[in-house]
């Protein structure tokens, strides 16, 4: 046992090893962090760091949870703001966290592609994105709510094998990314609402940003 190690309440203690977690999973590919590096960062034994996860998967998918917890309170769709204006933030939101986490979201995305609970962790997030935006559109009747979530649902799974394909390789500015994901789900509600939810999109000028 690593001396000196300051005892924690157990709930203090899992908090503080997801910390590290998220570090570690952030700073290096996933098949590079070992528990042993984990139990040595956050000064505890294997032992008791693999009574909190018993192996490396369950670390990673309770690391990956609280950032989907987490970038769901973040992204705020606030009804007196534009739908392009919530659109945006909720990208900017996302792409923050890919940006800086570009190892872990790759991890979930490519290396552990097939692991069930990653994938439902992926799928409640997006059900509850599709919820709330669902909850903003201008929806005429209950026909049209149902065409809207299935575009809506095609479209987040559009963002999310798109903003990962682009962390693997930019090829266009990070604005770039955030307007076609943006214009596309624009684009595809259109026909489908009884009103244009962004008749000032896209703004002159569009695909400068850098």
């Amino acid at each position: 046992m690593p001396p000196h190690r300051r005892r924690l309440a157990p709930a203090d203690r899992r908090a503080q090893l997801l910390a590290v977690g998220a570090r570690l999973f952030a700073a290096h590919p996933y098949a590079d962090v070992l528990m042993e590096e984990v139990a040595s960062e956050a000064g505890v034994s294997r032992a008791l760091l693999y009574r909190h996860f018993p192996s490396k998967d369950a670390l990673f998918a309770a690391v990956y949870q609280q950032a989907a917890d987490r970038l769901l309170a973040e992204t705020r769709l606030d009804p007196t703001d534009s739908l392009v204006e919530q659109l945006i933030q909720g990208m900017d939101v996302h792409l923050d966290y890919f940006v800086a986490n570009r190892n872990a979201v790759l991890a979930a995305n490519r290396v552990l592609a097939g692991d069930p609970l990653i994938q439902t962790i992926m799928a409640n997030e997006l059900d509850a994105l599709r919820a709330r935006l669902l909850a903003v559109l201008p929806l005429a009747d209950e026909s049209a709510r149902e065409a809207v979530s299935g575009v809506l649902k095609s479209w987040l799974v559009f963002v999310q094998v798109l903003c990962v394909d682009w962390l693997t390789q930019e090829t266009c500015t990070r604005t770039e990314l955030r307007d076609v994901c943006v214009g596309a789900v624009l684009g595809a509600l259109r026909p489908l609402l009884a009103e244009d939810p962004a008749p000032d999109w896209p703004p002159r000028g569009l695909g400068a940003g850098a």
